[in-house]
């Protein structure tokens, strides 16, 4: 298979949509995954010949399932739940989260128990494999339909797609893509917005981004462990023994194999560091847990099928099975726990950043510039960070926890795991400036060390950033360097610089 194609129908990595979300790859179908569609489709339509009572199909949805759909108007039912489902409001996705969503209602259909025509799932697959995104607000939904229906109206042309010029109209959009618009028949527009696709989708790009966080996090603690002449031992591996947690253990490997060649370890000649220095094993290695564990669960959610009702195809028990798939728990409480995970990352991160700018702290010169005084140096940063962390705190709160009954009650419990996915994916870009800030400052507090003392590692780190931020030898406007830096972090440079290294590459996703 060539390097530049997926193929769907087999179980596939967050790498994996990486590689799709990102452009690297386009979609195709096995002949597995069409012959699972096709023989739910041909199940579903029996079924519908033969007058049997399908929820979303012959009825209608929610709580208005009481009410029976006619023959002819089963087309016009999934046309109109598009239409009268677009309701998500405020600022778009981006263009990688709606990608991520395509992907998820692709992987989440091909299971092959929805009873679409693989006609639908070609079209949608076309939209994804070109240059045009569906246009889609990101908020107002409490699980799944809202954000999914704008995604999907292109379909019958209608919505609007974003393409390499901005906003263009569908039928501009679908011409340039070679598609005409197309009529939905049974099932296919309940289909195109039921299960937890669009959670799934923003949680592999919040887990993904996280992880490249953490390892970055990892790396410049590192760094300002070393910059501070800091005390290597509380990362030894006894301690680590006698507190035998696998996380807490590869952290501290990490940072001591960042810093196995450095002379500068040692040389403030304290026995013991602060916390925010000496404690990075043991909070990082948390976080690496919960990220771990949001992995595990998002890979296994959008390798499963979560919409509803599904079709049963097994020969001798064929059924239309109405149930909870939908429902997000999974995939919400893991971010959840992922929203406090990164923003206990960024609680730390300010506290190396504050010691490093306080001269009485850190022994170099207050905010890290010459001349201190009539220069400020970095002292706002730590201001802008400050800011970071107080609303990564409120976004912290559990999204899950809330309930607001929807839909008179037939929904009256409700998962919220789209706004947990949502805000975790917010936290994630917090959480990478609050590191770039830090990051600028670990770079700046280098030039008043011996930099021929640093280790191997962290000097390929600080010449890679010398390339692009200068020495701050007088006020200047530092905030196209805050970008700089968090666009490395989040594009991975950072961790491509660090995979150089041999004894860091598998410690590194």
């Amino acid at each position: 298979m060539q390097d530049n194609i997926l193929e769907l129908g087999r179980r596939i990595s967050i790498r994996d949509c990486m590689d799709v979300i990102k452009g690297r790859k386009i979609i195709t179908f096995s002949d597995d995954y069409k012959k699972r569609v096709q023989r739910a489709e041909e199940v579903l339509q029996q079924w519908i010949d033969e007058g049997k009572v399908i929820y979303g199909v012959t009825t209608g949805f929610g709580s208005l399932s009481t009410r029976n759909i006619s023959h002819q108007e089963m087309e016009q039912l999934q046309e109109n739940i598009l239409l009268s489902h677009a309701v998500s409001v405020g600022d778009l996705l981006s263009r990688e989260s709606v990608r991520a969503i395509m992907l998820s209602v692709l992987q989440n259909l091909g299971y092959g128990v929805s009873g679409v025509r693989l006609e639908l799932l070609e079209r949608y697959r076309m939209i994804l494999n070109s240059e045009f995104t569906p246009w889609a607000p990101g908020s107002g939904s409490v699980g799944y339909l809202a954000v999914e229906a704008h995604i999907a109206l292109p379909l019958i042309g209608k919505g609007k797609l974003i393409g390499p010029q901005g906003i263009v109209s569908t039928a501009e959009g679908l011409q340039q893509i070679g598609l005409e618009k197309m009529k939905l028949r049974a099932k296919e527009g309940l289909a195109l917005i039921s299960g937890t696709t669009s959670p799934t989708g923003l949680s592999v790009l919040a887990t993904w981004y996280a992880k490249q966080a953490l390892d970055v996090a990892n790396c410049i603690a590192a760094m300002e462990l070393e910059v501070s002449g800091g005390n290597i031992s509380a990362y030894g591996p006894e301690l680590s023994q006698v507190r035998p947690r696998t996380s807490q253990r590869e952290v501290a490997q990490i940072i001591r194999n960042i810093l196995k060649d450095s002379s500068l370890i040692g040389t403030a000649g304290r026995v013991q560091d602060a916390l925010s220095l000496r404690c990075a094993a043991q909070l990082h290695g948390t976080v690496k847990e919960a990220v771990s564990q949001a992995g595990r669960i998002v890979e296994e959610e959008i390798n499963a099928c979560c919409d509803n009702p599904i079709v049963w195809t097994e020969p001798g028990r064929e059924e239309v099975i109405s149930g909870g798939n939908p429902d997000s728990s999974y995939i919400g409480w893991s971010m959840d726990s992922l929203a406090i995970g990164v923003t206990m990352l960024a609680k730390m991160s300010e506290r190396r950043t504050n010691r490093l700018l306080d001269e009485n702290l850190s022994g170099k010169p207050a905010f890290l510039i010459s001349n201190p005084g009539v220069n400020s140096g970095l002292m706002i940063t730590q201001y802008t960070q400050a800011g970071l962390l107080n609303e990564m705190r409120v976004l912290a709160y559990p999204a899950t926890v809330d309930n607001t009954p929807t839909c008179a009650n037939q929904e009256d419990y409700v998962a919220m795991g789209y706004v947990a996915a949502h805000k975790a994916l917010t936290l994630v870009e917090k959480l990478e400036y609050i590191l770039a800030i830090e990051l600028l400052a670990v770079y700046q507090a280098y030039y008043f060390v011996d930099r021929q003392k640093m280790s191997k590692t962290t000097k390929l780190v600080f010449e890679r950033m010398r390339e692009v931020v200068p020495a701050l030898e007088k006020d200047e406007y530092i905030h196209p360097y805050i970008e700089i830096i968090k666009n490395m972090i989040h594009e991975g440079v950072i961790i491509d610089i660090l995979k150089k290294e041999d004894y860091n590459r598998e410690i590194i996703m």
